[in-house]
């Protein structure tokens, strides 16, 4: 594939692009939000299982 192919499905791509609008880009910031929660969590109870399982978890 030349580079003139690869520039051409680059801007095909860009012309068919469209901003989002207000609903799907709160729709999106939701779902990645509670990506990042979920993915926070996991690491919380791996941590705090971690400190247990060691024994660090001891005052």
């Amino acid at each position: 594939m030349s580079i003139r192919d690869r520039i051409d499905k680059m801007v095909r791509v860009l012309m068919i692009a469209s901003k989002p609008d207000a609903q799907e880009l709160a729709q999106s910031a939701k779902i990645t939000g509670a990506g990042i929660a979920a993915i926070g969590l996991a690491g919380f109870v791996i941590f705090i299982t971690a400190m247990l399982l060691s024994g660090a978890g001891h005052l």
